[in-house]
């Protein structure tokens, strides 16, 4: 008797355990939304190249088109967290992609999509489910560590994506199959697109992928969201794929002082300089030029170079990032001298009104001398924004958040002409050096900087 009431029990705790298993199903069925009608292309429009899109059979039809660059066909909505889904079906012979959180901007290549793109990929080296970024920084989640998510990927087959989009944190299944967990706060926001790539001469022209049933959550993602049992790949403060192959090194490895000193010391300041959470920050202390723990420079000097680094700002903040820097000049007060990347709270600090050059003290200007673009994207106070110096030959350029902000040709008359209308007038060949070291500044304002890069260039490039 006892025996069978508890087969009884156990019956009935099963069937409860389904039920409620079914409830929770349904109410995420419940919750999500269609962001294809099955019908028309309403909601979708197309920006970059000219393939052509077509609704047949309840699914999305992208076919490629010679002499055009990669196309997409992008919500009309902008997404930041959310959970999507989405089955498509690809020729083995093309390479696709989903793009999420991605953006087209008039400054950024003309307005070319990038942002992140989670690869469809039937060739051999089977990354469908990595995660790539278009027109930006190349492949930040491959999958050659991965070699059961390279097997998920059906040919000539539909195909199930599940894409996890939270916070700084991006999750991808193909087929059930776990294939990257990426960490990463380069975009927040953005638009969801279809790849349709260009092709070769010696490619076919109108060859498909097609997609449908694509639906997106949007609220209370944290009851849907899965579990990764991938170690999660993080992009601050390492160099991608592509950067390695094209020669940049990291400048700060985001936990020491290694390769970095005081401007006017032998070592790292003991004061006024804080490594934490990944981030290099330069304290407040009242506002005073070099008055605290004092300009940090690298321990190597550079001639060619390209520079990339992220800063944020606090409110009222001023620094800036030099280059070409001579720390045996200004042995007196202030900072080291050289060539200034101007970091500045344009609306806020008294710096951006003043200048013998006007507005030549705002935000990516350089410094004193020459104004940035006034349409510079600037992103808000507390967020990260990204600087970019290229300078080759003498010709130098400031670029900031993806947009060149400015140019000019160090050693030439009419930098020569700006120089002696300066601040800089005193300092003989003030700026042409042909190496010098890269500094991060102390104005006595919090500021911090991470992914420190640079790309030596050789004469030959």
């Amino acid at each position: 008797m006892m025996k069978k009431r508890n087969v009884q029990i156990h019956f009935l705790v099963v069937l409860l355990l389904l039920f409620v298993a079914c409830a929770d199903n349904n109410k995420e069925d419940s919750q999500w939304i269609g962001l294809f009608d099955g019908k028309t292309l309403n909601g979708w429009t197309q920006k970059g190249g000219e393939a052509t899109y077509e609704v047949r059979d309840g699914a999305i039809i992208g076919a490629t088109v010679h002499n055009t660059p990669n196309s997409f066909l992008a919500t009309d909505k902008m997404y930041g967290d959310f959970i999507l889904e989405l089955e498509y079906k690809v020729d083995p012979s093309m390479n696709s992609g989903i793009q999420i959180r991605s953006n087209s901007f008039p400054y950024y290549m003309d307005g070319r999509v990038h942002g992140y793109q989670i690869e469809i990929d039937p060739s051999e080296r089977a990354w469908s489910g990595g995660v790539y970024d278009e027109a930006r920084r190349g492949w930040l989640n491959p999958l050659d560590d991965n070699p059961e998510a390279q097997k998920a990927f059906k040919q000539n087959d539909w195909n199930h994506y599940r894409i996890e989009a939270i916070g700084d944190t991006i999750q991808t299944w193909v087929n059930g199959v776990p294939t990257a967990h990426l960490i990463d706060d380069k975009t927040s926001s953005g638009f969801i697109a279809l790849q349709v790539h260009s092709i070769g001469d010696d490619q076919k022209a109108g060859t498909e992928i097609m997609w449908r049933n694509i639906k997106i959550l949007t609220d209370s993602l944290q009851q849907y969201t899965k579990k990764s049992p991938l170690k999660p790949i993080k992009t601050i403060n390492r160099l991608t794929i592509d950067e390695r192959k094209n020669g940049w090194k990291l400048l700060w490895d985001g936990e020491t002082a290694q390769g970095w000193r005081g401007a006017r010391l032998d070592d790292f300041p003991d004061k006024g300089w804080v490594i934490e959470n990944g981030e290099l920050t330069v304290l407040a202390t009242g506002g005073a030029e070099s008055a605290a723990g004092g300009d940090i420079v690298t321990i190597d000097t550079y001639g060619d170079f390209e520079l990339k680094v992220d800063f944020k700002l606090t409110e009222k903040a001023n620094s800036g990032i030099k280059y070409y820097v001579d720390t045996d000049l200004n042995k007196g007060p202030g900072s080291s001298i050289g060539l200034e990347y101007q970091i500045l709270d344009d609306e806020r600090h008294p710096d951006a009104k003043l200048g013998n050059h006007a507005g030549s003290r705002t935000l990516a200007s350089l410094y004193d001398l020459i104004q940035a673009d006034l349409n510079k994207p600037v992103n808000p106070i507390g967020e990260w924004n990204s600087a970019h110096i290229l300078s080759k030959d003498n010709h130098v350029e400031h670029w900031l958040n993806g947009m060149k902000v400015l140019e000019y040709e160090r050693k030439s008359d009419q930098y020569r002409k700006l120089v002696s209308e300066s601040k800089y007038e005193k300092w003989p060949d003030f700026g042409e050096a042909d190496q010098g070291h890269v500094l991060l500044q102390d104005h006595g304002d919090k500021v911090s900087f991470r992914n420190i890069k640079i790309r030596p260039i050789t004469t030959k490039e």
